[in-house]
Formats: C-alpha cells, sequence, structure tokens
C-alpha cells in the first residue's frame, strides 16, 4: 500500500516550502511527493506569494531528493506543447535519476488560463489524447529514428524524439470521473488510473469501468494501478482533528464523509474498505503544508499500520 504526500501549492507555498514537504515526505518513508498542476488560487484564498511552476519546482527536488517518486496530479495538457512537454518531464526524470511520474489531464479551470493569457480551447478531450500519443510515442521512438505525428491539433515531422527519460518507461496516470472517454483513454495509455475526491462507490464503479476498457483493447486489467486522491486530516484524538480541520476551513464530518479523516484507527479502516474495491495507492491531500507534525503522525499511526 503507497501512500503519497499530494500538495496544492496554487493555494499558497513557496518553492522552500514545498522543499520543506518533499523532504518530510523522503525522511517519514512516505513514496512520493506529488503537486497540482494550476496558476491560480481556488475559492476565498489569496494564493500568496504567489505560483509555482510544477516542472520547474520538480526539476529542483529531484536534486534535492534522493528516493521518493515525484510527479503531477494533474499536468493541464493546455498548458504546455506536447512535445516541449515531453522534453521537460524526460529532463526531470533525468535530473532525478528516473524517479518521475506524469499525471496528464485536459485542463478545466478557465479562469487560470484568462489570468495569464494561456488559450482555453473549447475542445480539450482530443488534444489531450493526442498529446498523451505525442508524448509517450516521443518517448518510445528508438535512438537514432525519428518520430512524426500528423493530428488534427498538432503536428510533428522528422522529430529527432530527444531526450530519453532515465526510466525505460515513464509511468503515465490518467484520472477523472468520465464514464466512457476517459477509460478508454488509460486503457490505451496509461499505467495507472487515479479517481480523485470520489466515494468508495463512485471509486469501485469507475474502475470496473477502467478494468473493461483495459480489457477490451487485450491488456490485462491488473496491469493497472488504481489510487485513489483524498483530502488528509488526521489527529490524534477529536480534539486535534478539529483543529486540523480548521485550520483548511472544513468541517470535520464533511471531512470525514468525503476525505480520509479522524483518527490513526479511524483512517487506516477507510483505506481499507477502499483497497477491498481494488485501490492501491493514495494520494493524501495535505492543504496545510506547514503543518509537518501531521506528516509525522500520518507516517507514525497511520502508514506504520498499513505497512
Amino acid at each position: 500500500m503507497d501512500l503519497r504526500i499530494f500538495t496544492e501549492p496554487q493555494q499558497g507555498a513557496t518553492y522552500d516550502t514545498l522543499l520543506a514537504v518533499a523532504k518530510a515526505t523522503e525522511d517519514l518513508g512516505f513514496d512520493a511527493f506529488f503537486r497540482s498542476d494550476h496558476y491560480l488560487a481556488m475559492g476565498s484564498g489569496d494564493g500568496l506569494p504567489g505560483p509555482t511552476d510544477a516542472w520547474i519546482t520538480l526539476a529542483g527536488l529531484a536534486r534535492e531528493t534522493k528516493r521518493i517518486r515525484l510527479g503531477t496530479l494533474m499536468t493541464a495538457a493546455t498548458f504546455r506543447l506536447p512535445g516541449v512537454l515531453a522534453i521537460q518531464v524526460a529532463q526531470v526524470d533525468q535530473m532525478s535519476g528516473g524517479r518521475v511520474e506524469l499525471g496528464l489531464g485536459a485542463g478545466w479551470f478557465e479562469q487560470e488560463h484568462t489570468a495569464y493569457g494561456i488559450p482555453f480551447p473549447k475542445e480539450k478531450f482530443a488534444r489531450l489524447e493526442e498529446q498523451l500519443a505525442i508524448v509517450t510515442g516521443l518517448w518510445e521512438t528508438k535512438p537514432g529514428d525519428t518520430f512524426d505525428f500528423h493530428g488534427t491539433h498538432y503536428d510533428l515531422t522528422d522529430s529527432p524524439a530527444l531526450p530519453k527519460p532515465a526510466q525505460a518507461k515513464i509511468p503515465v496516470l490518467i484520472g477523472g470521473h468520465g464514464a466512457s472517454r476517459t477509460p478508454k483513454l488509460t486503457a490505451r495509455f496509461a499505467d495507472e488510473f487515479n479517481m480523485p475526491f470520489a466515494s468508495i462507490e463512485d471509486s469501485e464503479r469507475q474502475f470496473g469501468r477502467v478494468r473493461a476498457a483495459a480489457e477490451a483493447v487485450g491488456r490485462k486489467a491488473d496491469d493497472l494501478v488504481y489510487s485513489n486522491a483524498l483530502v488528509v486530516c488526521v489527529g490524534k484524538d477529536d480534539q486535534e482533528v478539529a483543529r486540523r480541520a480548521a485550520v483548511i476551513g472544513r468541517e470535520v464530518d464533511e471531512l470525514k464523509e468525503n476525505g480520509l479523516a479522524g483518527t490513526p484507527s479511524e483512517v487506516v479502516d477507510k483505506i481499507g474498505r477502499y483497497a477491498e474495491i481494488g485501490s492501491r495507492r493514495f494520494y493524501l491531500q495535505v492543504l496545510d503544508l506547514a503543518d509537518l507534525d501531521h506528516l509525522e503522525l500520518i507516517s507514525a499511526q497511520v502508514q506504520a499500520q498499513l505497512s
């Protein structure tokens, strides 16, 4: 059972803050540090001191860490041209010694595009499909060969398909609630399917769709990793849970219903219920990045029980 720390830096975090969380992630035995790929704060927060770029952040962390996996939930296909993205991710993989994973999604937050002058196309899913084909195709092209792609949205001719990642294959993550196109895209391109912020019942239903889509294209359903992303709020007792919930502006009952919240035993029990429907990896969305004691508690009293 992998526990990964998942951060939302657009809500307000410097690189130094993210570095401290990543180092704690490594020191405390978690499997990976992941971050969102957004440029604008959501909700009522001001996002100060401002956004940090996902792949620049991960490049820095690649040189500052030694063991943990590093990746995105999810890089927005609207932010970067696919050839450029393939170069960036391969380079960070080299810088990390082969510890990078790429979560890639269509992009959805129109306001951040408007705020920073990023085009927000009407048809995003077809662009995502072409990006996945291009990024994975570039990485898979043998050294000395060239890569061509002629699609509706992107056109590549005689690409040297360089640089190559350090890993033989960078794991690709796809996620979402879509009932048809998302499972089919996962079956074609992904190594992992991630169900974000969903109940056990909805996760089980979507995992089933993904498994069926994988088998329909001749893959073994169990070749994929199935995972969940859920907000985490753990306390040694009810009072500490309430305090941590208040800091992130959430109600305890709502967090217990929709996330991983409560005492360590409560959280272990809920993770076990997700595991029963096939989830093998959890992205713990940590919203108070200054509270490293929170990570220590999860490591000592949640992760220790699961391992």
